[in-house]
């Protein structure tokens, strides 16, 4: 699933093309495209042809263009492979184009997934965010985003700290990539309990996953296949940068330990196990100690 530096890159191609036109069609080639839009593609295309657009905005992994003069927003949800695409009218159609919004200058905007998984949405916006996005917390892009604040939160939370990173209620933007190039860069294993963090280590995990997003950024992303381009066709460059993520058996850039990857919630974590050091298993409560001590006693006395 496209992350921040990724969303990011795409929010910063469709600027000069959607802010201040006017949608003059509106063509919704899958019925999935708007499953996120309750009302269906009739609505959909009627809150949009005729309708200026304002400047697209992001909030972490979140994607929306404001309706100018207008209390709504087209809410765009990625997925796993969604893309846009500003291309000249009348270019041969790509093969998983699901909607396409033509544009007062001529030019069209398509959105498309491989996948399905993504769609497209209008929604009210509330103190200018839409609905669907006002529980997301800020990402460490946002000029009000509270660092010291947010490494109180993550202290305090029991939980593991990539589990904590990944948390888009706690800090937006981190995915799986770059939870695991901020985990790596902190020495931190994934499975590090947040409440055993020291506020030095949460405030050091935070402003690497900023650091890692930044340096992402500068290159387009991370593009592995043709899953994530930019609106004009083109592959980010950050997958050469990497140091865990993706590179399990090569050896780690620090001490040359060949790198793990380990199964996590349906995906995986990848880390150095020689730099990124395994939290010491907890020994459990006194009655559990004292049970598998006895368990141990009765083993030893049924030797013969």
């Amino acid at each position: 699933m496209p992350e921040l530096p990724e969303v990011e890159s795409v929010r910063r191609g469709l600027v000069d093309h959607l802010a201040g036109r006017r949608v003059t069609e509106v063509e919704v080639c899958h019925p999935r495209a708007v499953r996120r839009h309750p009302a269906g593609a009739a609505d959909l295309r009627a809150r949009l042809v005729g309708r200026r657009l304002g400047e697209p905005a992001r909030r972490g992994k979140y994607l929306w263009v404001p309706v100018a003069d207008d209390d709504q927003a087209l809410v765009a949800h990625l997925g796993m492979s969604g893309q846009f695409r500003i291309v000249d009218p009348g270019s041969a159609r790509h093969p998983h184009v699901r909607a396409v919004l033509g544009l007062s200058d001529g030019q069209e905007l398509w959105f498309v997934d491989q996948r399905t998984f993504g769609g497209l949405a209008v929604e009210p916006v509330q103190d200018g965010v839409p609905c669907s996005v006002t529980h997301i917390a800020l990402d460490p892009f946002d000029a009000r985003f509270d660092l010291a604040a947010t490494v109180d939160r993550m202290r305090r939370r029991r939980t593991e700290v990539k589990r904590a990173l990944l948390d888009q209620t706690l800090v937006s933007g981190v995915g799986n990539i770059y939870a695991d190039e901020a985990l790596w860069r902190s020495r931190l294993h994934p499975r590090r309990p947040t409440a055993g963090l020291t506020r030095a280590q949460a405030r050091s995990v935070l402003v690497d996953a900023r650091a890692v997003m930044s340096e992402a950024l500068a290159v387009g992303g991370t593009s592995f296949d043709a899953l994530y381009v930019d609106v004009n066709g083109g592959s980010g460059y950050f997958a050469r940068s990497l140091s865990a993520y993706g590179r399990e058996g090569q050896p780690c850039d620090r001490c040359g330990t060949p790198i793990r990857r380990e199964a996590f919630a349906n995906r995986s974590s990848a880390f150095c196990p020689a730099c990124q050091r395994a939290p010491r298993r907890s020994p459990g409560p006194p009655s559990l100690r004292l049970r598998r001590s006895s368990d141990r006693g009765r083993v030893r006395g049924s030797r013969p």
